[in-house]
């Protein structure tokens, strides 16, 4: 019998964790929307660019599972505005920054903060959704992808007429997170005290999938992974440095581009939960990355006009289907949401932060234009998710009945 806290959605809290969720997000892509500010004002090269993304992602990619592992065992509402403080002061240190050495501990503290977000709103978004957990991860994402999408925005019309200091003004967004943060962590508090006071019998469920079939379908939703969110990094960190070199327009011009991108993939994160429904959840994975193939193959050939509809094309199917594949991988693996969850973002941004690196140093050996046409090829891994279990294999049996509270 399901309690009625997990039979009702919650959406005041979705929408609270899809709010945070946009200031956090809005605040970490800032530091790849201001990379062409920072490579002229601190005289950075590609490969100095790449260590700065990948400082940012490895540091969220480490710290993610562990947090995700601990609060699983043990659940720690209040982690949730303590990670925005060190957002906030990571966004201080980076406005003041006059080296390469005080970004990276920009950065650090910044990646700190998403660590702590990332798995423990993802677990909340979980316990908020009632019977709803696509649409309701769809919410969450949603705020996350707008956030990235306002970044590019902000480069236009706040960095390149203020430069580096203008960072100061995102305090203000990390200081809202903090109390929307409070109020969160407040309902996730109370959730958790109700469900330890009550005691009632619970259904032990198990997954008809083999452990060897779990492992082999997680091996290939991390394939997945690294398809998405290398050729993401490498049109955020990287794209507007070629429609610059290509076309000679400014970069407040170029930041337009990711910000269709960006915008698009809002767009398509929102709608991609809904249409797991009603495809199918490992159809959604695969349309996500490899129907973006055939547009990410035509950008590097295309005139502005065109680069501009494709990047809209290409944002929508390639960010439509995370927070399908964050959903698909918690059934698969039931019980372990903080895990997943925390595995699942920590590898979207170990990846991107490490394709960011390798990307940035073979830049400066070869080419902006080479980098381009060799991701171009990346969302061509998606064919790997015809190879995922389907919807039907993720149903769960009864094991045996046990008492709890």
């Amino acid at each position: 019998m399901k309690s009625s806290t997990s039979q009702v959605t919650a959406y005041s809290i979705l929408m609270s964790i899809s709010i945070v969720h946009l200031l956090n997000d809005s605040i970490q892509s800032v530091i790849p929307a201001i990379f062409p500010i920072l490579q002229e004002s601190l005289k950075l090269s590609f490969t100095q660019i790449g260590w700065i993304a990948f400082t940012l992602n490895i540091t969220a990619s480490m710290f993610q599972p562990l947090i995700g592992l601990y609060t699983d065992a043990k659940p720690k509402p209040f982690l949730l505005p303590i990670g925005v403080v060190f957002s906030l002061l990571g966004m201080i240190v980076l406005a003041f920054a006059l080296d390469f050495w005080q970004i990276i501990v920009a950065v650090i503290l910044i990646g700190i903060g998403s660590s702590v977000l990332h798995p423990e709103a993802s677990r909340v978004a979980y316990l908020a959704a009632g019977p709803r957990r696509g649409l309701a991860q769809s919410i969450f994402q949603t705020g996350g992808n707008i956030g990235q999408a306002l970044a590019p925005l902000f480069t236009a019309l706040i960095f390149v007429p203020l430069g580096q200091f203008g960072i100061i003004w995102f305090t203000f967004a990390a200081l809202i997170a903090i109390f929307v943060q409070v109020y969160v962590a407040r309902w996730y508090g109370s959730y958790i005290k109700k469900q330890t006071v009550k005691t009632k019998k619970v259904i032990e469920k198990k997954n008809r999938l083999s452990k060897s079939m779990i492992t082999y379908a997680i091996g290939i939703l991390i394939m997945l992974l690294f398809s998405k969110f290398v050729y993401t990094a490498s049109m955020t960190g990287f794209y507007a440095f070629y429609l610059m070199d290509k076309y000679d327009i400014s970069t407040g011009h170029a930041q337009l581009f990711i910000f269709v991108l960006l915008a698009a993939g809002a767009l398509g994160t929102f709608v991609g939960g809904p249409m797991a429904d009603w495809l199918g959840r490992r159809n959604m994975i695969w349309f996500s990355i490899l129907g973006t193939a055939p547009f990410s193959l035509l950008l590097p050939y295309a005139n502005l006009f065109w680069s501009i509809i494709l990047c809209f094309f290409i944002g929508f199917i390639l960010l439509s289907g995370f927070s399908v594949i964050v959903v698909y991988a918690q059934e698969l693996l039931p019980g372990k949401v903080g895990t997943v969850s925390g595995l699942f973002f920590g590898l979207a941004f170990g990846l991107g932060g490490l394709g960011s690196v390798v990307l940035g140093t073979l830049a400066d050996h070869t080419s902006i234009t080479f980098i381009m046409k060799i991701c171009a090829y990346l969302p061509l891994i998606g064919l790997l998710a015809v190879f995922l279990p389907k919807d039907a294999e993720l149903r769960m049996q009864p094991a045996n009945i046990k008492a709890a509270g």
